[in-house]
Parts: structure tokens; sequence; C-alpha cells
């Protein structure tokens, strides 16, 4: 399956340009997280977050790794010319509200707070509770205690993981810690 989410027509051209991005992102040993086009004709700019395949929050891709995925990606564009022989082309990491787009993200993040915008309901504060394996459909528990409702993803138009402070601030006072273990022992 294609990615189908946050645009709401993807031609045939960007589902091809899409998939041959992550294969190339993940030959490279990264993950396309979030892949956007803007413009057309004379000034295309193509937006790319891209990270380390499972990373955690503060253990992300590095900036000098963002420079070798967009260089590689550039010499391809070049010479295969799908976008035209001007572009603007941003490689990026993610953020720390990781974009949530396609279905394995949705899989993978079972059990964590997303913010979502859904077509016809607006934004929602929601915990993944599933994915249902026969359909393109993710379970959400609404954070404000609603009953649990199943959501066809080509209705999703925006989510982003929501940042757990609290667990981010344990992970570095452990990272913390045991570095002062380790220089003390």
């Amino acid at each position: 399956m294609g990615p189908r989410f946050f645009l709401p027509v993807m031609d045939q051209a960007l589902t091809e340009l899409t998939a041959e991005i992550r294969q190339r992102v993940a030959d490279l040993g990264y993950e396309v997280v979030d892949l956007r086009r803007q413009g057309a004709g004379s000034r295309v700019r193509l937006q790319i977050r891209v990270d380390r395949v499972n990373a955690e929050p503060g253990q992300g891709i590095t900036v000098d790794e963002c420079a070798a995925v967009s260089r590689a990606l550039q010499s391809w564009l070049d010479e295969a010319q799908l976008l035209g022989p001007r572009y603007v082309l941003e490689v990026s990491s993610p953020g720390i509200e990781r974009p949530v787009r396609w279905r394995e993200h949705w899989e993978r993040y079972r059990g964590r707070e997303v913010s979502v915008r859904i077509e016809g309901r607006g934004r929602l504060r929601a915990v993944i509770q599933d994915v249902r394996p026969d359909a393109d459909v993710v379970v959400l528990r609404p954070t404000d205690g609603g009953d649990a409702e199943d959501v066809p993803l080509e209705r999703v138009r925006e989510a982003t993981l929501v940042v757990d402070w609290e667990a981010l601030e344990r992970s570095a006072t452990e990272r913390t810690s045991t570095k002062s273990t380790k220089e003390s022992g």
C-alpha cells in the first residue's frame, strides 16, 4: 500500500516518487518519517523528514546524517530529472513531535498518545489503541475519557506523537546517573 495520508489527492507520479525515496533512504539505513511536495513547474519544494530506524526520543538522526541523506538524494534527483532542473530539497529530522504518517508508524506507536486532525471532525488527542489487521483503520481512545473509535486512515489529515515530557526527563536522569556511576567507578 502506498502512502495516502495528509495529501488530499496524491497522483501516481508522487506515489511512485515517494516509494522510490523511501527505498533509497532505507538503503542508506534510515527511514522516511514524512514527505511533502509543494509547488509545481519551475520551482518544486520537496521536504523530507528522516530518522534512524526505530529511533527513540533523544536518540535521533544527526545533522551530519541528514546532510548525507540529502547529498545522496540530490545526486539521484539531479541525474533522474524527476523534479526538473530547479527544485529545493529539504532534509531534516522529524523533531520531537514526530509525525505518524504511514500504517507501520501507527502500528509501531500503539499505546502512545497522538494529536490527530481527522477529516470532518477536527483535532483529537487520543491514544493509539490498535490498528485493524484487515483494514486501514486505527482504533483511537480519546484522552478525555470518551469511547474508543475506529478511524479510517484515509480520513487522517495530520498526526503527531504527543511529547511525554516526564518520560524524557526520566530518560535524561537515567543517562546522567549512568554516566556518573561509570566515571566514579
